[in-house]
């Protein structure tokens, strides 16, 4: 802890915050039970939660710059030229109405629609372990047509209506502009249907496996265009083969998966498929668009698409262990700070559980 503290102290002007960031820190990844401002306080020796609060709210320090120091901080210890860089969001159940970005909007975390504010994250994942390493807060345009109301919660008023899409877009080319070390990129279908994202991917040069959704349509090596669950429906039965898409809680994720190539003019050494995974219980296919070098194999498109779940697991790891979703803050500035904090505070527990694994001893927080 101290290293990453080391790490990110220049963004502190002042030796109080600098201080209270630790505590802050030390506090998240401790084993209180809730880790609030009040709990953490506690856990500090304060009588209030208004360090904390003031911590997160107008202490004078570099969000941004701790955000992209602790995006470093992971490529040290877990970053990996095959690394996959991972697009998703998740709800953060509120009450009221002047929490920035909030209102009824659907959730993934509860699965319905609710009052929330939402995170779109970018994570990074190699065989060494995974973590968050960007995030931004959706605002949806019942706030960004307010202005007033932007301004009473903190938001800059250049910050203007973005998509999810177009925040995804940012936060990679933040991480590609960095030097991130990536051979692929996954998305759920909520991303991955983008044709525009897709094309931003390949102007890149950066291989990707994307969920789309079953009546995408296609661009067939013979020039023609076609549904793709038609292209998939018209392979034999030879075409499908029993993979594993990575290890899961109860052993090996298996599915049946198939490919069909797709796309004219292919870049040399580049190649363009349309991949399949059919469910080995119920039979249900999911769609994914690819790109990457023509010698991929089929094996590894499933892995590639087996490992957006690492994001599913950052994002429950780090509300269980690092209090992603325990912030009682509603401006704009705090949502960042808190949001910032936490993610270094899970890929301090990410870096451990590496250390770990190859028989080196963890850190701690003294």
């Amino acid at each position: 802890m101290d290293r990453l503290h080391a790490r990110i102290g220049p963004r502190f002007r002042r030796s109080e915050p600098r201080l209270r960031v630790r505590q802050y820190l030390c506090g998240l990844v401790s084993g209180l039970g809730r880790k609030n401002g009040w709990t953490l306080a506690e856990q500090a020796g304060d009588v209030s939660p208004d360090g904390m609060q003031r911590l997160l709210r107008w202490a004078d320090w570099d969000v941004d710059a701790v955000r992209d120091d602790v995006r470093d901080y992971v490529v040290e210890h877990l970053g990996d030229p095959s690394g996959v860089l991972i697009v998703d969001d998740t709800g953060f159940l509120k009450k009221g109405s002047r929490s920035a970005g909030v209102q009824r909007q659907y959730s993934g975390t509860a699965g319905r629609t609710e009052n929330c504010q939402v995170g779109t994250f970018l994570a990074y994942r190699s065989a060494k372990g995974h973590a968050l390493i960007d995030r931004q807060l959706y605002l949806p345009t019942s706030w960004t047509d307010d202005r007033d109301r932007c301004r009473a919660a903190g938001i800059p008023d250049e910050v203007q209506f973005a998509t999810k899409v177009q925040m995804a877009r940012e936060m990679l080319g933040r991480a590609l502009d960095a030097g991130v070390p990536v051979g692929w990129v996954t998305m759920d279908e909520a991303y991955g249907q983008s044709k525009a994202l897709r094309v931003w991917l390949e102007q890149r040069d950066v291989g990707y496996v994307v969920a789309t959704r079953r009546n995408d349509d296609m661009i067939t090596t013979t020039m023609g265009t076609a549904r793709a669950d038609q292209l998939i429906a018209n392979l034999p039965a030879r075409a499908w083969c029993r993979l594993s898409a990575g290890a899961g809680a109860h052993g090996p994720r298996e599915y049946w998966w198939a490919r069909v190539p797709v796309r004219i003019c292919w870049q040399p050494g580049r190649g363009h498929w349309l991949l399949a995974r059919r469910s080995m219980s119920t039979g249900e296919i999911a769609y994914y668009v690819c790109y990457g070098p023509r010698r991929t194999r089929l094996l590894d498109l499933a892995r590639i698409a087996g490992a957006r779940w690492a994001i599913e697991e950052c994002f429950q790891q780090a509300k269980n262990e690092a209090g992603l979703d325990e912030y009682q803050v509603r401006d704009w500035r705090a949502w960042y700070a808190h949001i910032t904090l936490s993610m270094a505070a899970h890929a301090w527990l990410s870096v451990a559980r590496s250390l770990t694994a190859k028989g080196e001893p963890a850190p701690t927080t003294t």
